[in-house]
């Protein structure tokens, strides 16, 4: 079997991945990021270089097939506005100008939901992109860049995946942090508790990105997401039914969170990030809805649920 290239394959959905094309006996892999792994897995080669220039870049040889994009900066807050579109943007013209160059057929990318930008409203693939942030815009400009080298290469497969949050092992993002505010016992909600948020496990967004690749068609756009509709609280009740039963909960009205967090930001209070960017988050839905999923029967029944109980499992109960 031809090999693969995964480009940000030191990063969470990257590493995960690896793990599980060299369980598969994929070969040969190479991992293709700015940073080093954490983990050097056996059997994949690393390799440094930036995405947004790839011209020093050299197969050498190896047989490689597909290509999975998933470089990007997205940490919000956390980068200046320029620097979503010259990653998100130029890693898409770099990677899709060294597919062709190499003959490469299959490019599996992450995009993100953040196409569809804030809204109360359930979105679905059949929904226009209308993002307010610079990450956001990126991405969907980066999606366009692939479809156009699908479109130039008409026997090419594409592969264009929007995840919500997505959390597992590893994840250091929105989950890991509500997982360390729950271990101190405490959570407040900041101003509701019905607030939608569209996630998926990072093995289940991986397992959907292979069935999308088996299908018998040469373009895919999925929302990688569950089909149930999560909410904050119902997100807070399952970690507290299993992993933390004697955390107490409260309500505060929007404006005091906020002001608090704006007063906290410049101070890493309890070591766990607050910003009133972060609080918004937890105030505004994202109700991304997985049409295509839900069309193909991957329903991930008792998906959270279960999804917790394996990240307790893998990590010790320590959700990091």
């Amino acid at each position: 079997m031809s090999g693969v290239i995964v480009f940000g394959g030191s990063g969470f959905i990257g590493s995960h991945l690896i793990n599980k094309l060299v369980q598969s006996n994929i070969s040969p892999i190479i991992s293709v990021d700015i940073k080093p792994p954490k983990i050097n897995v056996e059997g994949v080669t690393y390799i440094t270089a930036d995405v947004r220039d790839l011209s020093a870049f050299s197969l050498n040889g190896k047989s490689i097939r597909t290509i999975f994009n998933f470089a990007a900066i997205h940490t919000t807050p956390g980068h200046e506005h320029h620097e979503y579109y010259e990653t998100n943007i130029l890693g898409a013209n770099e990677v899709t100008k060294f597919a062709e160059n190499n003959d490469i057929s299959e490019i599996i990318f992450t995009s993100s939901i953040s196409v569809y930008g804030a809204s109360e409203s359930r979105k679905t693939e059949a929904s226009t992109p209308t993002p307010v942030s610079s990450y956001g815009y990126s991405k969907m400009m980066a999606e366009q860049i692939h479809k156009a080298w699908h479109e130039r290469n008409k026997s090419s497969k594409l592969i264009i995946v929007r995840p919500a949050v997505v959390f597992g092992p590893g994840e250091g993002g929105n989950f890991t942090r509500l997982a360390s505010l729950l271990d101190k016992g405490f959570f407040i909600y900041p101003g509701r508790k019905d607030t939608i948020k569209s996630c998926i496990y990072v093995d289940d967004l991986l397992y959907a990105i292979e069935h999308a690749r088996n299908k018998n068609t040469h373009f895919v756009l999925f929302n990688g997401a569950y089909t149930t509709r999560y909410t904050l609280e119902n997100i807070v009740n399952a970690f507290q039914d299993q992993h933390f039963p004697n955390v107490k909960t409260m309500l505060f009205p929007k404006g005091v969170m906020l002001a608090s967090a704006s007063l906290l930001k410049a101070v890493n209070f309890l070591d766990i990030g607050i910003h009133p960017e972060r609080i918004l988050k937890l105030i505004n839905s994202t109700d991304v809805y997985p049409q295509w999923l839900e069309d193909e029967g991957l329903l991930f029944d008792n998906g959270l649920k279960n999804a917790l109980a394996k990240w307790a499992y893998e990590t010790d109960g320590s959700f990091k």
